[in-house]
């Protein structure tokens, strides 16, 4: 595959290569998501309390980078139900405690379990399709649960939504704030451990094939029907969890935060990050959830932002944040990304 590169050619044996593939192995895939681990542990001990909501948030984000990235990234599948899933995760979460006074630490599984379901029941008749029609039929999906959120008054509370109690941790010696944020940064990192190991796995390499080739992947006796449905499932997971936090986060659900352009933000974190790359959505989550509160309010400029970076780097890192980081930092190696081979 020919790679176009503005910068100078080198020879792998030349001091500058050798220089660039030693800090590359220094500040790799495995030390830079250690540091902003570490940061994120932190935060709450050095920002305001709006820098640590937006700190949460953006963890929130990783999960659902992450775990799209699973399907469109590695298994190839250009769906756009995950905002919905999304939002039937923080639905379900909500009403559970809301309605059948769960407590969070049930209502967030049980939440889950749900949205799998749901994710299941799209997967099933989508799997006959494949390309543009499986995009329009995961399209209409969203849209069907977004009026379902907006209408269906007697169990979603319509278009006002519904407010929750805020989580309770003191039996941690935690606040509210501060609770809900360490839930999410220790479910953030064991869901992209997971992801990893995901990847690495069985299961994962026929991920690969499939995003890679229907045909030789059945050549290989990879199933593919049972392929695609744990694909969908395995997205649905992170969807689900990422709905609960987001409920518990906010304490309130509105059909609002869940509209087209969720699916927009959410694809742009895949795209941005690398498809493929677990790290590169990681990184670009973070990234867009920033440049999306500094516009905060400005909605224009959110959705020219988003517009302009996904073009941005469609024309100049077309294998997104993680091709740029290889370009750079030769050391920077991310198992099945695409432009692996670039």
């Amino acid at each position: 595959m020919v790679t176009l590169s503005n910068e100078p050619s080198a020879e792998p044996s030349s001091p500058r290569a050798l220089k660039r593939r030693n800090l590359g192995r220094l500040v790799g895939r495995r030390p830079a998501l250690a540091v902003g681990v570490l940061l994120f542990v932190v935060l709450p001990l050095v920002a305001n309390p709006y820098q640590v909501y937006v700190g949460n948030l953006a963890l929130i984000y990783v999960i659902l980078a992450v775990g799209l990235n699973i399907l469109l990234g590695l298994a190839g599948q250009l769906s756009f139900a995950n905002g919905a899933l999304f939002g039937v995760g923080a639905y379900a979460t909500g009403l559970l405690r809301l309605d059948a006074g769960l407590p969070f630490w049930l209502a967030l599984p049980v939440g889950t379990a749900i949205t799998v379901a749901i994710g299941l029941a799209v997967a099933l008749p989508a799997l006959r399709l494949r390309g543009l029609y499986l995009a329009l039929a995961t399209i209409a999906f969203a849209q069907f649960a977004l009026w379902t959120f907006v209408h269906w008054d007697s169990v979603t509370h319509g278009t006002a939504g519904f407010v929750m109690t805020p989580v309770d941790f003191t039996a941690l010696g935690l606040r509210t704030t501060t609770g809900i944020y360490y839930l999410s940064l220790v479910l953030a990192v064991l869901l992209v451990a997971a992801a990893y190991g995901i990847m690495r796995s069985r299961v994962g390499r026929a991920l690969v094939a499939l995003r890679e080739s229907e045909v030789a992947a059945e050549s290989i006796a990879v199933d593919i029907t049972r392929t695609k449905i744990v694909a969908y499932a395995l997205t649905a997971v992170y969807a689900g969890v990422a709905g609960g936090l987001f409920a518990g986060l906010l304490n309130v659900v509105v059909p609002e935060s869940f509209n087209l352009f969720q699916i927009v933000l959410q694809f742009c974190m895949v795209v941005v990050g690398g498809l493929g790359s677990i790290a590169g959505s990681a990184i670009a989550a973070v990234l867009l959830i920033g440049m999306q509160e500094g516009l905060r309010g400005m909605q224009d400029l959110q959705e020219i932002g988003l517009g302009l970076l996904l073009l941005g780097m469609l024309l100049f890192a077309p294998g997104g944040l993680v091709q740029a980081l290889r370009r750079w930092l030769p050391g920077w190696t991310e198992p099945h990304s695409r432009g692996e081979e670039d």
